[in-house]
């Protein structure tokens, strides 16, 4: 047979397309499968991290469909974002048609790699009728006090006059523009995920044996759950009045409450309310306050890596134990958003507080010392378990238990309290853009912020728009604001900032998991996610292991909770793919080392682009671009074309009836190798994801079966190796399958027959004392006096003039011998 990959590969596609084989059933009682790759911006073009990831998907779609499981496999494009009005800008074209026109051209991208999405499912997030039910959400969780609208401080660029999130400020500057950004305060919209911080970080533990361990960590880190101590500093009197009374304490949280004794000053962040009064009103000298203005320049997340840097504020606060005063500071390590932006240093046993006080020569006071009980002099925090010393009636303590009894002690005297602090902070959606999905809020002078009525969902975009980069098109509309309040009536202004994306992509696979015309019947809630979710297996990159999935977690338990879903967790098993990268970097057109996916498949064809991508590494790490291996991947799906030849009509009306007992050892172990590689497939698409070791068992079933000539070994060779490529190589999968067996290996489960791992004899390795000298081959029945005596006859020359101390026989292994002589 002649493998003509075009001729092919066009001829499945249109025969996939017009038979509708890809779409699910609505029989409810069949065993279903949810396969879901996370879904691509439409940016104008697929990229082989595309490819890798779509490829992945698919072969466990049609590896499961072909089992006779209800698959559901959809696609869609999470197509809101700054890039299209980015590109608006560039071209001086609209971002919707800019959009809509990608998403075109990248369909037929995918659609030529021979992917099994589902096309009745298909929709993009910026389709009015996702956004008229994620409005309806967002109202909802509104009146739930999920989302709430607060002012805060942002980064802000003057020249495109919008909310940058931490992600776009490079070097302290704007990514679009490279305008310096300022802190700005200002109210948003913010999501109150905090509330479900526990509950996030609980339900980790159910994801343990079908998560990446990786994965796991990140989100445990970033949630990042820790228990201490909150109290209060009172300041000073005389810090009272430089603060005209306006301030007379703050609060602090730490988890060192056993330390508390070695307090030897604090330090507030750059944003807290007394650093940002002392600047407003100038309470410090020029130079502090300007130093203390570059602070806030700077977003919390570039900190770290910054020098420590700080600034005396010249006011005290009150020790709650002690009674002594200690001077405070503003730092630059210490974050806003985590605490309440304030923090008792003690540098004797923290290394940042430890670091800082050197360097300001501020005084260090040990209160832990080690098992010996000796105070040394330090050139570092003493950060050991051991006992307290100066501090008052807790000394003699350990360290371990002193933390309860201080924290007990503040509690009996109403000091402070115990509590629960997370780094995971809420959630800022608010974006001063136009393509995004409109915030369904109205404001109106007499009724304050009321959210639109559901029956006016969705708030659309006008098309009418002039994006120019400079300020909200939303905001500078000339009607699309105006609008009545639904409360009272009276006149009353649209709210002009849009979501996130972040909050598309957080709930599309609900939408996925609807009946899709259920969905677009007007008036009813189309949520019917019960039977698919949850997702079977979720494919992505491990870029997306935090922020992404994690707001997918919320907004499944959240939803939930608004009774909208079942789900408790949206992703019962997680695969995270690795890069794609060429010359060892990562494909990128500013490195110049891209490979375009059309151009592989016109050349080679779809299948040998999919045959490449999933032998060429593991799934889960980096794949290295060869230009070598993918003309191998071209040349195995050729040469297992044309041995099809050795299928005969007579293979094929004899395989089924094989006597297996009466093969030759070639035989037997051609018919061996096509078993291994079934048994390999179904631990590939159940446990490993190992697709690379999947396609070397069947490669070197395709070379143990050409050195026999049986025809009915041949057939049922190319009857179960034509199934399991399938999902790998579709297109030649399917014309090999229908030319030879007219697609009935594709109908039912192929069964793995025990009898051909049954073995006639078995090689053992022969040692004398302990070096292996030869083998020998036995029945795998043979009595141990049977295999001594095979043993002896073939190391003869080992053993003439020594004499035998010892005989060992190590089942199905080995014999030894131990002589002297």
């Amino acid at each position: 047979m002649e493998y003509n990959s075009k001729n092919i590969e066009n001829k499945w596609q249109k025969f996939w397309e017009e038979n509708g084989s890809f779409e699910p059933s609505e029989d409810y009682k069949k065993e279903k499968k949810y396969i879901l790759s996370m879904f691509p911006y439409p940016s104008g073009r697929i990229h082989m991290g595309h490819v890798r990831n779509y490829c992945l998907g698919d072969a466990f779609a049609r590896h499961f469909r072909k089992n006779n499981f209800n698959v559901l496999h959809p696609i869609g494009w999470d197509s809101f974002g700054m890039p299209a009005e980015n590109a608006a800008i560039k071209n001086k074209l609209h971002p919707k048609k800019w959009t809509y026109e990608n998403i075109d051209y990248m369909r037929d991208e995918l659609k030529a790699l021979g992917l099994s999405f589902s096309k009745t499912q298909e929709f993009a997030t910026s389709d009015e009728l996702y956004t008229k039910w994620e409005q309806e959400f967002i109202i909802k969780m509104y009146e739930a006090g999920i989302v709430y609208r607060k002012s805060a401080t942002v980064n802000w660029c003057n020249d495109c006059q919008t909310v940058l999130a931490n992600e776009q400020v490079e070097d302290g500057c704007c990514w679009r523009c490279d305008n310096e950004i300022v802190q700005k305060e200002m109210p948003g919209y913010y999501i109150a995920i905090t509330k479900y911080a526990q509950a996030l970080l609980d339900d980790l533990k159910l994801l343990e044996n079908s998560w990446p361990s990786q994965v796991l960590t990140m989100q445990e880190n970033w949630i990042g759950r820790s228990e201490g101590l909150e109290f209060k500093f009172d300041l000073s009197v005389e810090s009272r009045g430089k603060l005209d009374r306006v301030f007379t304490k703050y609060f602090v949280f730490t988890t060192r409450p056993d330390t508390i004794y070695g307090v030897t000053y604090s330090a507030l962040s750059p944003e807290h309310p007394i650093v940002k009064y002392i600047v407003e009103n100038e309470l410090l000298p020029k130079n502090k306050i300007n130093a203390i203005k570059n602070m806030q320049k700077v977003p919390e997340r570039d900190r770290g890596t910054q020098e420590k840097e700080g600034i005396d504020l010249e006011i005290e606060a009150v020790h709650p134990l002690t009674g002594q005063t200690i001077p405070v500071w503003v730092a630059n390590f210490v974050l806003n958003s985590y605490g309440e932006g304030a923090v008792m240093a003690v540098p004797a046993h923290d290394q940042r507080d430890f670091e800082f006080a050197k360097k300001y020569n501020l005084p260090i006071k040990q209160v832990i010392v080690g098992a010996n009980g000796v105070i040394e002099k330090q050139t570092e925090a003493f950060v050991e378990d051991g006992v307290l010393i100066d501090s008052e009636s807790f000394s003699g303590l350990k360290n371990s238990d002193a933390k309860q009894a201080i924290i007990y002690h503040f509690e009996q005297n109403s000091f402070g309290i115990k509590k629960v602090n997370f780094k995971l902070r809420d959630w800022g959606v608010s974006r001063q853009r136009y393509w995004g999905a409109p915030i369904p809020f109205v404001h109106c002078e007499d009724c304050g912020l009321v959210p639109e009525k559901l029956e006016n969902l969705p708030v659309a975009l006008p098309e009418d728009v002039e994006i120019t980069g400079e300020g909200n098109p939303l905001d500078l509309h000339p009607t699309w604001k105006k609008c009545h309040c639904p409360n009272c009536g009276k006149e009353a202004v649209r709210e002009t900032d849009t979501l996130d994306t972040f909050v598309q992509s957080s709930w599309y696979f609900l939408r996925y998991a609807t009946n899709h015309k259920k969905w677009k019947k007007e008036g009813i809630s189309p949520f019917d996610s019960s039977y698919w979710m949850d997702v079977d297996q979720y494919i992505g990159g491990i870029e997306h292991a935090i922020l992404h999935l994690l707001y997918a977690r919320f907004f499944t338990k959240a939803l939930r909770d608004l009774g909208y879903t079942e789900s408790n967790e949206p992703f019962k098993r997680l695969l995270t793919q690795g890069m794609v990268l060429k010359d060892g970097a990562k494909m990128s057109k500013s490195k110049g080392n891209v490979v375009d996916p059309d151009m592989i498949v016109d050349k080679y064809g779809a299948d040998t682009a999919r045959l490449f991508i999933l032998f060429a590494a593991p799934p889960t790490k980096e794949l290295e671009w060869n230009d070598s291996a993918v003309e191998g991947a071209y040349k195995f799906i050729k040469r297992f074309f044309e041995r099809a030849n050795n299928v005969t009509k007579a293979g094929i009306d004899s395989f089924k009836n094989i006597n297996h007992d009466s093969l030759s050892k070639e035989e037997k172990e051609a018919r061996k190798k096509v078993y291994d590689a079934l048994v390999k497939s179904n631990e590939v698409f159940n446990k490993t994801y190992a697709f690379n070791t999947l396609i070397a068992s069947c490669m070197e079933a395709l070379n143990a079966l050409s050195t026999q000539q049986n025809e009915a070994i041949w057939a049922e060779a190319y009857y179960i190796l034509t199934n399991i490529l399938e999902p790998i190589i579709p297109h030649a999968s399917w014309e090999l399958a229908n030319r030879l067996f007219e697609l009935k290996n594709f109908e039912n489960s192929l069964e793995v027959k025990q009898e051909v791992f049954t073995k006639d004899s078995i090689v053992l390795a022969i040692t004398i004392n302990g070096k292996k000298r030869t083998e020998i081959e036995v029945s795998p029945g043979a009595s141990n006096e049977e295999v001594l005596a095979v043993a002896k006859e073939k190391s003869k020359k080992w053993l003439e003039n020594a004499t035998i101390i010892k005989e060992i026989v190590v089942p199905n292994k080995l014999v030894n011998f131990v002589i002297k002589g």
